[in-house]
């Protein structure tokens, strides 16, 4: 006990502590530093994302590397510092590799897993996607451990980053490019097909969020089928790619669209009935086996008014966006020639 009371004791009196205690704050600003400029540098390129769209996918690789490096870097130096030698922490990282494999694997795989999400072609920050329990959202960030999408109405939902590499996912905005949608609706029986399709027809392209008819991508109307009430029909059309990320949205707009149309059109839509068809009674018919329940009003039904278009509030929400869109867009050009300019 004498001999550690006599080593405490000279080496506070040599001021060997003085060294050892310089070199401890000095690494932990060392470290704070390393994380005090991943930050900084995160916040930075993150600014930049945001500001460009082309290039928002490589900015935000680079941002996820400089900040993982910086933080590693900051680590390394910062034990450097304390005289550590880095070589004898071989033993330690196999130590570490083995409880990764054991108790913190799943850790580890999510992590990996967020490095492949962030260098895979195919998934981007940015895209809107659906997951296969029918989730959809736009991919906002890649963290080491999970992924963050928001949907159109605002939830911020994390989910593990391994669900996007194990699980089908479907990018609704691969490569910018538009998808064709199926909107069904149904009209009665007896109702001609060709005035349905018209009057359809002509409200969709009427939509302003709905791309110009091409030979290879045009909107059409199919008949699908016969249900128990009325005829079933689908509206197929090919939306600008600016409204594929608002799916529900796009839909009901249609949806709207369709309804004022047919209604404009006197065109009857279904709804569950029971029709009873009496052909004779008392051996007459018609109008003579009215007479007889005295039914026969003699007078003629009146001309229906013609409906007109009403307001359809998922329309205009769907081409305020794209406005809005387009003016920031237009900015990022603006700003970008004046820097050029300079």
């Amino acid at each position: 006990m004498d001999r550690v009371w006599q080593a405490v004791e000279n080496w506070f009196v040599t001021g060997a502590w003085v060294s050892i205690a310089g070199k401890a704050m000095v690494a932990a600003l060392i470290v704070a530093l390393g994380f005090a400029a991943a930050r900084l540098v995160s916040l930075g390129l993150r600014r930049i994302r945001l500001h460009s769209h082309s290039a928002a996918s490589l900015i935000y690789i680079v941002e996820k590397l400089a900040a993982y490096g910086l933080t590693v870097a900051g680590l390394f130096v910062g034990l450097s510092t304390l005289g550590v030698d880095l070589s004898s922490l071989t033993l330690f990282a196999g130590a570490v590799g083995v409880g990764a494999g054991l108790g913190l694997q799943g850790i580890v795989r999510e992590f990996v897993s967020g490095l492949v999400v962030i260098f895979d072609p195919l998934v981007h920050v940015g895209d809107f996607v659906e997951l296969e329990d029918g989730l959809r959202g736009e991919i906002i960030e890649v963290g080491p451990r999970a992924t963050r999408l928001r949907t159109n109405d605002g939830l911020n939902v994390v989910i593990p980053n391994s669900k996007l590499i194990e699980n089908q996912v479907v990018n609704w905005t691969l490569k910018g490019s538009s998808r064709r949608f199926h909107v069904p609706f149904s009209v009665a029986y007896g109702v001609d097909k060709a005035k349905v399709r018209d009057a359809v027809l002509e409200a969709a392209r009427a939509v302003p969020f709905t791309s110009p008819d091409t030979d290879l991508r045009k909107a059409q109307v199919w008949l699908t089928g016969f249900g128990d009430s009325g005829l079933n029909f689908e509206l197929v059309v090919w939306p600008t790619p600016d409204a594929v990320k608002r799916p529900s949205a796009m839909h009901a707009a249609y949806n709207w669209a369709i309804e004022d149309a047919l209604r404009a059109a006197d065109i009857e839509i279904p709804f569950t009935q029971i029709d009873l068809r009496l052909r004779s009674l008392f051996e007459r018919e018609g109008d003579e086996a009215l007479r007889t329940l005295n039914l026969a009003t003699g007078d003629a039904e009146p001309e229906p008014e013609r409906a007109a278009r009403t307001r359809n509030d998922a329309a205009e929400d769907l081409m305020a966006d794209a406005e809005r869109e387009a003016r920031e867009r237009a900015a990022e050009e603006q700003a970008k020639r004046d820097a050029e300019a300079r």
